[in-house]
């Protein structure tokens, strides 16, 4: 198969998972929540439809890396009748042993050879604020990322536009389009040299992120603004399309390892953009290693702060 057929079915699948999403948040996400008495259901169903969507629309040709498994829908009836309603509305032909049978095509351990990563919502707790969430795709060959798709849905991409594509490929370019309308335009880094001018991104949730280590790191950058704080990868399309410069991700957990899916396809999107992702050590990830990759801390940088940002960190520590 072409890269460039290629390149069209994973914006197609991640565009019938972008409506499903849409669709279950705005049926069943009430717009006030209270995170703490939050039902988790509906962020279920939207992840595991989505998913099953994708994995379908991709076929079984090459091998799939996800996030989510069947295994809560076995027990819980509702909740399964509700994910196979969603799909459905992408196309009513599908049983239900058929979409099962997409969820859990996704078990694939990574390592070498060709396989699509895939997180179908990154960011659940912005989905259901009605925050930021995104659906994450990428194809990786023998540890190199070739192609990446985010759907960021509730993304503004102009003053009178919420709802963006964000696709990227090896030596291609970094490229941004609406929901609806396949016109796309390349978008590249911002050209911030200067670390005191610089934005930085973060997580929102203090669970993702060591927010006070982040925050000495911005001080040694001189970096006197506020951090942005977003759910999701879409945090990668901020740098990618030059809304902030810096992203920092520093697990609070010891011993953390980076899930695949929830970084490799914002750093190809970041470095088709002219961008530059790293360890802190400096070194480039590894995606050979499996599912996970034993890196707890990583950063992204427009490129010209990559070296500043990195002498930061090495004096934090």
């Amino acid at each position: 198969m072409q890269i460039d057929q290629i390149r069209r079915e994973a914006i197609e699948a991640v565009l019938a998972a972008c409506k499903i999403t849409m669709a279950v948040q705005k049926e069943l996400v009430p717009a006030k929540i209270t995170m703490q008495k939050a039902d988790r259901s509906p962020v279920s169903i939207a992840d595991l439809a989505a998913q099953a969507i994708i994995s379908l629309k991709l076929g079984n040709e090459i091998k799939l890396v996800a996030e989510e498994s069947s295994e809560i829908l076995q027990t819980n009836v509702e909740l399964k009748h509700k994910v196979v309603e969603y799909v459905q509305t992408v196309d009513q032909k599908l049983t239900e042993n058929e979409i099962m049978q997409a969820i859990d095509r996704g078990n694939h351990q990574g390592g070498n050879g060709l396989f699509w990563v895939l997180d179908p919502i990154d960011g659940t707790k912005g989905f259901l604020r009605h925050q930021q969430y995104a659906i994450c795709l990428a194809l990786i060959d023998q540890g190199e990322i070739i192609l990446s798709v985010l759907g960021c849905p509730n993304l503004k991409i102009s003053d009178d536009e919420t709802g963006g594509l964000f696709i990227a490929q090896k030596d291609c370019g970094a490229y941004m389009r609406s929901l609806n309308n396949k016109v796309e335009t390349k978008i590249k880094v911002s050209e911030v040299a200067d670390s005191r001018q610089a934005t930085f991104v973060e997580s929102v949730e203090s669970g993702h992120a060591n927010h006070d280590l982040q925050q000495d790191v911005a001080k040694n950058l001189g970096i006197t603004r506020k951090s942005v704080r977003l759910d999701s990868q879409v945090k990668f399309a901020a740098i990618a399309k030059g809304d902030a410069d810096i992203y920092l991700r520093f697990s609070p957990t010891k011993g953390y390892q980076q899930k695949i899916w929830d970084i490799a396809p914002g750093v190809l999107l970041v470095e088709e953009a002219g961008g530059k992702t790293s360890d802190t050590n400096g070194d480039p990830l590894d995606f050979t290693r499996g599912r996970m990759i034993p890196t707890a801390s990583l950063f992204v940088t427009n490129g010209k702060l990559h070296e500043v940002v990195l002498d930061a960190i090495n004096k934090t520590r």
